[in-house]
């Protein structure tokens, strides 16, 4: 048996027999109309698409690549299957099969590994060995782990609320179906019940960026309170604490805004927690 997540004269790394699931198949109807666009796992945070930095996490613990990891798709799969490309393992989903049925519909290629599931949603305010290296630490391979928060919502998990990532043993996973299940119900409260779940404090922010005024804030967390500017940006207005992206033109006014790719604001226009998308649509953060 391996030994997992321990800590050898550095940061801690994922064994050779975990890998990982990045979960992005989601509709993101709390988000629409904004997911009507682009799946939720691929509109930008700081300029940088979810699903990117949830790879990126896992590149934090050596997970990298589509023999270690995999992304599941479902709405707008074709655009998450193009952004993807050759970085991770595509399961394409013709129905949502949720957290747990994605799991088994990816049983083959999982072949009896041990599986770090992450949501391409989770926006987290920490990095290196204070995210996914501590939730590794330590780990045994046998027992259910997730991170979590201090609970502020409805069920939680020892006082936690589930906060975006998840270490399930071998033995979990092969039992999975491949059928519309969540893992809350076939794994998690399980788990709990017979004291085999370990709930793994995640300090620092942590957002599921699944409403507009979660979104919003998830980036002005990245912005840090100033304003950070995609490539191509004009600006002859006024912007402050706010996201733009790229080729994004303001000539007006923002305020703790969010601007698409190629947004554009008119001199007549005075936006305050708003999130703009080309010209016209405009989506409150309230």
């Amino acid at each position: 048996m391996s030994t997992f997540g321990q800590e050898q004269d550095g940061p801690v790394t994922a064994p050779a027999d975990l890998c990982a699931v990045v979960l992005a198949a989601g509709l993101g109807t709390r988000l629409r109309p904004l997911t009507m666009l682009r799946p939720k796992a691929l509109v930008p945070i700081g300029n940088v698409p979810l699903l990117d930095r949830a790879l990126a996490r896992l590149a934090e613990v050596g997970l990298t690549g589509p023999d270690r990891v995999a992304v599941n798709a479902h709405w707008l799969g074709a655009q998450i299957a193009d952004h993807v490309g050759d970085r991770a393992h595509l399961s394409v989903e013709e129905e949502p099969l949720g957290t747990a049925g994605a799991l088994g519909n990816l049983r083959d290629w999982i072949a009896g590994r041990g599986v770090l599931v992450l949501n391409a949603d989770a926006y987290v305010g920490v990095t290196g060995p204070a995210d996914l290296g501590a939730l590794l630490a330590g780990w045994d391979g046998d027992r259910v782990r997730m991170h979590g928060v201090k609970a502020g919502k409805p069920d939680p998990f020892h006082g936690y609320n589930f906060a975006g990532a998840s270490l399930l043993p071998a033995a979990a996973v092969s039992v999975l179906p491949d059928k519309p299940r969540e893992l809350a119900r076939t794994t998690w409260r399980p788990a709990e019940q017979s004291g085999r779940l370990d709930v793994i404090p995640l300090t620092g922010l942590y957002l599921d960026c699944g409403t507009p005024a979660d979104y919003l804030a998830a980036n002005l967390h990245a912005a840090r309170g100033e304003n950070l500017f995609g490539a191509g940006v004009v600006l002859t207005g006024q912007a402050t604490g706010s996201v733009l992206g790229d080729g994004a033109r303001v000539d007006g006014t923002v305020q703790d805004c969010v601007l698409w790719p190629g947004a554009y604001v008119a001199p007549d226009e005075h936006l305050h927690r708003m999130i703009r998308v080309g010209r016209d649509l405009t989506v409150p953060a309230a």
